[in-house]
């Protein structure tokens, strides 16, 4: 067996590399010194889905992760950013390299879906909330790993992992994680997870000349970590889960379909929550993509019909579109909405933002029905919120109750600038797959459902 590092640098493309030439010289050179292929993503291009289809050589139809939330009908609730490996079907990576060699073990760090897996070793954040205050903890397997790492490199950064302040010190961590893991346990596979440009090409779009910064802050934190696997004979594999493209405003169907009279609401105090249960019809927006809920199968040509005339939806799929996009699974929607190259789109479904309820304005990735890259923002339009964010910080660390300390998130569509979950334009705005292994063969585009059988091979030669 060989060992195999393999680093998954979100966001990263052929085309991103080309609009910004020499900012990425560790990647590219691993690139020219082993072999590379575009590769091919799912629908929606979306971490969980596509995490999911590497790890399992299957399209959502067959592994189940259809986005990364979507309706839990049994429970009438929506639910993003769960963490359980059992909702995820089939054959894992892992399972098939043990079942080759019982001396195969794998290391899965920050990667979803990394709780209660058969993976070896296991490092996760796992974000408690206990009344107002946000703590970060770990989720590792051993247990004893988590108290060892926050011992060792200190706690893990959450609020630079998501949130207005994300940026590159939560990849710096987990490049520490992962020297630390591949010291203590020496797995045969090692999955890391760098997250680092998927922050500013939302904020800022692939083309701005920032990017340049943001890839060569990634490239060196990959770089090291390349040249430590390298060091110690293990082959390394670059991969990527899908591109981010240049959007220019936001589509809200769930208010289109409200004003359509298909979506319900309970008004809690002087807020609205949207009520999936009592709704004939709603959308879980996950950025470029939405799974819509219809619980009449006699509404849905007429939903379909109503989101095929608004403007920023290219196309609404129906039974027969998620089969030929290997979406035809019971967790989708009824229909699944697909945004304009140009759109994304907003879970927002309030028609008055004095009515959004108060998770709206925090950092809340797991109350929100729906994803909201905006948390990524503060809100512009609020004086002093800086000093006012201090002054609660200050409060607090005295023992006073002062709630969120960020309740700053803006509702304006139009900051956000990058978004992903379509189907790339072209392979070269799509992912990437590198390796260090010449003698791999390797073709010049590879399957997303091709990635875990290229692992193997790569391992077991």
């Amino acid at each position: 067996m060989k060992p195999v590092l393999v680093l998954n640098v979100v966001g990263l493309t052929r085309a991103l590399l080309a609009r910004h030439p020499g900012a990425a010289p560790k990647l590219e050179a691993l690139a020219r010194e082993g072999r590379s292929a575009t590769l091919g993503t799912v629908l929606p291009a979306v971490t969980c889905s596509a995490q999911a289809t590497f790890l399992t050589g299957t399209l959502p139809r067959e592994h189940g992760i259809v986005a990364n939330g979507w309706y839990f009908r049994e429970l009438s609730e929506i639910h993003f950013w769960k963490q359980s490996n059992r909702l995820v079907a089939g054959e894992k990576l892992w399972d098939a390299g043990r079942a080759r060699d019982p001396r195969f073990t794998s290391a899965q760090l920050c990667w979803w879906y990394n709780m209660y897996s058969a993976n070896d070793v296991a490092v996760t954040m796992r974000p408690f909330e206990g009344g107002e205050k946000v703590v970060s903890l770990l989720y590792t397997k051993p247990p004893e790993l988590a108290g060892q790492l926050d011992a060792e490199l200190g706690p893990f950064p959450l609020f630079d992992f998501w949130g207005p302040r994300a940026g590159l010190n939560s990849s710096e961590w987990i490049e520490r994680c992962a020297y630390s893991v591949r010291k203590r346990f020496a797995p045969t596979l090692t999955l890391v997870y760098l997250p680092h440009l998927d922050y500013n090409l939302q904020r800022l779009g692939p083309d701005d000349p920032a990017i340049a910064a943001d890839l060569a802050g990634i490239d060196a934190v990959a770089g090291r970590l390349i040249e430590h696997a390298r060091g110690s004979g293990a082959e390394v594999v670059v991969l990527s889960e899908y591109g981010i493209s240049k959007v220019a405003g936001g589509v809200d169907l769930n208010r289109v379909l409200r004003r359509g009279g298909f979506l319900a609401v309970q008004k809690q105090l002087d807020w609205e929550l949207l009520d999936g249960g009592a709704s004939r019809a709603f959308a879980v927006c996950d950025h470029q993509v939405a799974h819509v809920y219809v619980a009449d199968p006699a509404d849905a040509p007429k939903v379909k019909a109503l989101l095929e005339r608004t403007e920023g939806v290219e196309r609404v799929l129906d039974e027969a579109g998620k089969r030929e996009a290997g979406l035809d699974h019971p967790r989708s929607g009824e229909l699944v909405a697909v945004s304009a190259p140009d759109r994304w789109f907003t879970y927002f479904y309030w028609e008055d933002d004095a009515k959004a309820p108060p998770f709206a304005r925090q950092v809340d990735i797991h109350q929100k029905p729906g994803y909201d890259p905006l948390e990524l923002f503060l809100d512009p339009g609020v004086p002093l919120k800086l000093p006012r964010i201090f002054f609660k910080l200050a409060l607090r660390s005295l023992g006073f109750n002062v709630g969120p300390i960020v309740n700053y998130i803006p509702f304006d569509a139009s900051l956000i600038r990058g978004s992903h979950g379509r189907l790339p334009a072209t392979r070269d705005e799509g992912p990437l797959f590198i390796t260090s292994s010449k003698g791999l063969e390797l073709p010049e585009h590879l399957e997303a459902t091709q990635v875990k059988a290229t692992l193997l091979k790569l391992i077991f030669g």
